[in-house]
Order: C-alpha cells, then structure tokens, then sequence
C-alpha cells in the first residue's frame, strides 16, 4: 500500500466503472463532452475555466487533466496562473463578504433575511475592525481581475463561475453584473456555470479512484 494519497497510477482503478456502473460512466462522459465542446466560449476558454474551478474543488487530478488540455488547446501558462488568482481572489472575497453576518448576528435588530444584497453595505465594518488586512485584500482583488493576458471580461466570466463553485451569492451577484458591464452574454455565463457543474461532478468522479484503492488495499 502506497503512502501517497495521490498517485496518477490510481487513475487505472476507474477502469473498474465500466463493469460496475456502464450507464453512469457513459451518462457522465457524454454530460462532460457536451459542456467542453465548443460554444458561446471556446474549447481554449472552457478549460481554462475547468482549470480555474479545479482548484475550487481541489481535485489533482482534475488539474492535471484540464491543464493539459488547456495547453494542447493553445493556452498559455501565464493566462492559466491569471485564470486560477482570479479563483484566489473570489476565494477571499467570500469570506470578506460573509463577514457580514457577523454584523447581522450581534444586531438584535437585524433581518431574518440572511442573504440580502443590503448586507454588503456593512462591509466597512470590517474595514474598520481590520483596517491593514482589508486595505491588503481590496488591492488584492483589485489587481487579480484587472485585463492582462486574458481580458477583463473573461476574468469576470471566470469569476461568476468560482462563485458559483463556492456557494457564494455575494460573489455571483457581483461578479455576473460586472461580467455584463464588461460584454459577457447569457450564452457565455451559462457556458460557464456547466464546466463549473461538470467539473464540481468531476472532482467526485476522479476521486473515485481513491475509494477503489482503498477498498482494494
């Protein structure tokens, strides 16, 4: 038994799906090519995405998957490393934005409403409580979404899809309404959220190969 968790060679036990459970596997794979194919966003694009939301999910095999069709699909090593900061900012963001409740929890007087868009306006309490550390993630989140390799649209594209991943409906609101601002269509958000779903079914799918060898072990 190996004392590594990880090892690509564990991949070989999902050969045991097509035995176990032949309609699932097929169903997944056809459900994972029809969100990859092309579309509103390319091929490039969707795994770029895929490559983004795998480190939501952090699922190393899915990195390693998506990265390399990410670069047979012509993406560049610096366009990916924007791609995953643009995850690490909305990653902060959601925390920051959640700081809210704390707000709403020590106020007697706060709604039931746990997720009312009116909650960001408490944000400057946290500006106030720690000032230096929401000084830092303001620039921060500034600067992972600002256009360089990829544009500032398809950030903001990437960024609705990282909320989606981590449940954060601060995170959606914002970024799906500056993905707009910026040109995205509804065809290309939605495009996005379905790599974010296939790649969250994924991340359970690849995993498997765990189970499999831990059972067998």
């Amino acid at each position: 038994m190996s004392n590594s968790l990880y090892n690509k060679e564990n991949l070989k036990n999902l050969n045991h799906l097509k035995n176990i459970v032949p309609d699932q596997l097929k169903s997944f794979s056809e459900f994972n090519q029809a969100v990859l194919k092309e579309g509103a966003l390319t091929k490039k694009e969707k795994e770029i995405i895929a490559v983004a939301i795998a480190h939501v999910t952090e699922c190393p095999y899915c990195i390693d998957s998506h990265t390399r069709s990410a670069k047979a699909e012509g993406a560049t090593l610096d366009e990916l490393v924007e791609a995953v900061f643009v995850v690490a900012g909305v990653e902060a963001g959601g925390a920051v934005t959640h700081s809210t409740h704390i707000q709403n929890a020590v106020d007697p007087e706060a709604s039931d409403v746990l997720y009312g868009r009116s909650n960001l306006k408490k944000l400057g309490k946290l500006g106030k409580y720690a000032s230096d550390g929401f000084k830092g993630y303001s620039n921060f989140s500034a600067t992972v979404m600002k256009a360089g390799k990829l544009s500032e649209k398809f950030k903001e594209i990437i960024a609705v899809a990282a909320g989606i991943a981590t449940q954060c409906p601060y995170c959606i609101d914002v970024h799906t309404k500056n993905a707009i601002k910026a040109g995205a269509t509804n065809e290309e958000l939605s495009e996005a959220v379905m790599v974010t779903s296939a790649l969250l079914a994924g991340g359970a799918y690849a995993h498997m190969a765990n189970m499999i060898q831990s059972y067998e072990d």
